[in-house]
């Protein structure tokens, strides 16, 4: 099935290999900054300070984005923010000292701004680059792609950091942008519907969300970015499985902030360097890339699947719990491979609900609240992980970070029960 998803559709596979790559360049980068600022400083609440520069502006442009995403082409500004993205991944090249580290700074803030506009863009036209029957196997191949880099990426980073030094890390990532932005150019699939026939059904979901006509023609009346929210707003309180959906990934980032220690563990717990910081996001991948398959092949029908959301976030919790109690890098690995079967697995699930739900016209802007909001819980979650690691030890912090998954996975399944066995 994924196999011949991957040589049937051309345009999805170009954007598959695209998301491969600029994916692997990405963690390239995170274990080099996480490797740079430990040695510098070594302040795990830097570390976490980097996270947050991964994610904060993210939380704050993705309503630009949304708005857009549904205006302009995707692909022309997934390509264009390719472009921006390669020549910020240069900057932390000027990082040489702690009183220089502002520009590896200024060069995440910019990544993870293109990110806000690149990744909802990319979410949003997947359905309409696959056939409705292969939208769920696309989707678990693309939830994977960020499992599949992880893994591969954070191994090689680390190794490539070790061996060669981090300013071929940071220019390894450049080159990864550069390449998807090329791979973009040759694809020729509609991004979005501008130009299909509108459903009846999408016509009176945008008049009753205030708009002139059912997507946003690029001709059509101009609305405000406020607006817009609005809408999204809206769509979703209209919307219960939407509105749980959309909780999904926010409430996954209250704890998902203990990552943010992961580098801690590599380097003074289990005193593995950068190589023990690459081997453990490898680890993280490795399971974030095998949990959509699993829970694709193990759980029958999409509700099911739905319910299976909290039984995978609480999986996260004990996951990360374990990780704080074991003595050895080896024990390390598994704990944080099993968490991340059931985030990965949880992540694609509330993906794919989304594009089910969200007609095209407003699903760039659903798909950006979405990001924006678990970028924001990310951010949070890493700064106080990090504090925490920093005045109570790295034990206590992956504790009490593990412990709001489980709190969430609990909450979120008594809260939306009823929803899926509608």
């Amino acid at each position: 099935m994924y196999w011949r998803l991957l040589r049937t559709n051309r345009d999805f596979r170009l954007l598959y290999a695209g998301t491969l790559i600029s994916l692997g360049g990405d963690w390239f980068l995170t274990v080099a900054l996480a490797d740079l600022v430990l040695q510098l400083t070594r302040s795990a609440t830097l570390v976490s300070l980097i996270l947050l520069s991964q994610t904060l502006p993210i939380f704050l442009f993705t309503p630009h984005a949304g708005h857009l995403i549904d205006r302009l082409d995707r692909r022309k500004l997934m390509i264009a923010t390719d472009l921006a993205r390669t020549a910020a991944c240069l900057l932390p090249l000027l990082a040489r000292t702690p009183a220089t580290l502002p520009f590896a700074f200024a060069g995440v803030i910019l990544i993870s701004i293109g990110s806000a506009y690149f990744e909802p863009a990319s979410q949003a036209s997947l359905p309409n680059i696959v056939a409705p029957e292969e939208l769920g196997p696309a989707n678990v191949l693309m939830a994977s792609t960020w499992g599949t880099m992880l893994a591969v990426g954070a191994g090689l980073g680390g190794a490539v950091t070790a061996a060669f030094g981090r300013d071929v890390s940071f220019v390894v990532d450049g080159a990864s942008f550069l390449f998807s932005a090329l791979l973009l150019l040759r694809m020729r699939g509609r991004f979005s519907e501008w130009n299909a026939a509108v459903p009846a059904a999408d016509q009176a979901a945008s008049r009753r969300l205030g708009a002139e006509t059912a997507p946003v023609q690029p001709a059509g009346r101009r609305r405000s970015l406020f607006e817009s929210m609005r809408e999204t707003v809206r769509f979703a309180r209209g919307r219960p499985r939407v509105l749980g959906l959309l909780a999904v990934k926010g409430g996954y980032g209250l704890s998902a902030g203990v990552v943010a220690i992961v580098s801690v563990y590599g380097r003074e717990v289990f005193r593995a360097g950068a190589f023990g910081i690459g081997l453990l996001f490898a680890a993280r991948g490795l399971g974030a890339l095998l949990g959509p398959f699993l829970i694709r092949g193990s759980v029958r029908g999409d509700d099911a699947q739905y319910r299976a959301i909290a039984f995978c976030i609480i999986a996260f919790g004990i996951g990360y719990a374990t990780l704080a109690l074991v003595p050895s890098l080896a024990l390390g690995l598994t704990a944080i491979f099993f968490a991340h079967l059931g985030g990965g697995a949880a992540w694609q699930i509330s993906s794919y609900g989304l594009q089910r739900e969200t007609p095209d016209f407003i699903r760039g802007r659903v798909f950006a609240a979405d990001y924006g909001f678990v970028t924001l819980t990310m951010a949070l979650s890493s700064l106080g992980a990090g504090l925490a690691s920093d005045r109570f030890g790295p034990f206590n912090a992956t504790i009490g970070t593990a412990g709001f998954a489980l709190l969430f996975g609990i909450v979120w399944s008594v809260a939306t029960w009823r929803l899926w066995r509608a």
